[in-house]
């Protein structure tokens, strides 16, 4: 079965997010957890692969290192087309990281222009004349401007892309989009010919993204959320290239079940309120992290006789205040790092104590908790709610394993996780 696209998310989450939009279109997708070495074979039965980085809140010149190694080993392994994978609220700041890898990709694959789409229509994310929406909120007023690492406080894409890139940004208006695929390649021509190199998409519904993703067959790059590859398995299927549609059945996984949580944000703190009169609750104190506190012994310790049945909760987010408070005292990036090297030794632990069953909430704390435990590949299965499937880790034993997103999902998310989880 040949490679037919080749996917670079900038955080596990999204890799996910992705994998489970390309698994409902019909690809076989497999999700690969952090760079693979030079010798590591792409998986024989996969027609997508997703290289999931945690490149997001890098160093720019290192998300653009790690971005491009990801290019090099899907391109050798016979990808005819690249996708650059980011949050569907464009989670980035001022100087990068999204600008800098795609300008790095459109070198390296020769492209002269590329677009970029972070919509997904069914987690409210919409984009009109280049504003972003979170619903009926522009992205700059919604609770991402208070976002501990990526604070987003302009909802004008084309504007705030501007500032990370030296090449031209321009819009590609919905209007356009509306009036079919054609229209699409046409003004993209267009723009490109004025010199446009950076397209911002506008697009309000899946129908919107599918025409997008139908006009840019053959592209060599395109950058987006998740949705944006809507469309691309009908273009292979077109081309006599794709096989038939994949099955999303995973073999079942039964054992102890946990709960670890990093995200911040408002959706993620909903979903643990919501359990927390329901399952045992373990709170991660950074501050106490900060001052040499054994928490993740005493973590342990108080797993032992709650593993089982009933998920155990290990939870470090919390309000915005408290979040502000922590990253003035200990700087923003240190504070993050000891809450997510904590929680990766807890995952390392429970499963060593047998955990199988295993949710996780939070991009950066998803990448953590996947390092620490080795879990090198995923395999993709149904989904459990928009941007979130449930996936089976390609290891000895194998883990059934949720990554979600911290805006995903609604209030009784973990508890829907567990039932659809195989």
């Amino acid at each position: 079965m040949p490679l037919l696209l080749g996917c670079i998310a900038d955080d596990f989450t999204g890799a996910t997010d992705l994998a489970n939009t390309l698994v409902k279109s019909g690809m076989r997708t497999v999700q690969i957890n952090g760079l693979p070495g030079p010798d590591s074979a792409a998986p024989a039965d996969a027609e997508a692969i997703v290289v999931a980085l945690k490149s997001r809140t890098q160093p720019a010149e290192q998300a653009v290192a790690d971005s491009l190694a990801a290019q090099t080993w899907l391109t050798a392994g016979g990808a005819r087309q690249i996708l650059f994978k980011y949050c569907s609220t464009f989670d980035s700041t001022p100087l990068g990281n999204i600008g800098p890898v795609a300008e790095a990709l459109m070198d390296r694959l020769d492209a002269d222009f590329t677009t970029f789409c972070p919509v997904f229509p069914g987690a409210g994310r919409t984009l009109y004349q280049g504003h972003l929406f979170i619903w009926d909120t522009l992205l700059s007023e919604s609770s991402m401007r208070n976002h501990p690492l990526t604070p987003m406080t302009d909802a004008n894409l084309v504007r705030f892309l501007q500032l990370q890139t030296k090449r031209k940004v321009g819009l590609l208006a919905h209007q356009t989009v509306r009036a079919g695929s054609k229209a699409v390649r046409d003004t993209l021509r267009e723009l490109r010919q004025q010199g446009i190199e950076f397209i911002i998409c506008d697009a309000l519904t899946d129908e919107d993204l599918i025409t997008l993703g139908h006009a840019q067959a053959g592209c060599r790059l395109l950058t987006g959320g998740s949705g944006i590859a809507m469309g691309l398995a009908d273009n292979f299927r077109a081309a006599g290239l794709s096989l038939p549609d994949s099955t999303s059945s995973l073999p079942a996984v039964s054992g102890p079940q946990a709960i670890l949580s990093g995200s911040c944000s408002e959706a993620t703190l909903g979903q643990l309120q919501y359990v927390s009169g329901r399952y045992p609750f373990f709170r991660i104190d950074p501050l106490a992290l900060a001052r040499g506190q054994e928490l993740v012994g005493r973590a342990l310790n108080w797993a032992e006789d709650k593993l089982g049945d009933v998920p155990i909760v290990f939870a470090a987010s919390a309000e915005p205040a408290t979040v502000k408070a922590a990253q003035e005292k200990l700087g923003r990036m240190e504070a993050g790092e000891l809450v997510e090297k904590a929680l990766g030794k807890i995952a390392q632990g429970l499963v060593e104590r047998g955990l199988r069953r295993l949710v996780v909430a939070g991009g950066e704390t998803s990448g953590a908790v996947v390092s620490a435990l080795g879990l090198k590949a995923l395999r993709i299965g149904p989904e459990i709610a928009p941007g979130v499937p449930a996936t089976v880790s390609l290891t000895d034993p194998p883990l059934a394993v949720a990554l979600k997103s911290g805006n995903f999902g609604g209030p009784n998310f973990f508890e829907k996780a567990f039932e659809v989880m195989p």
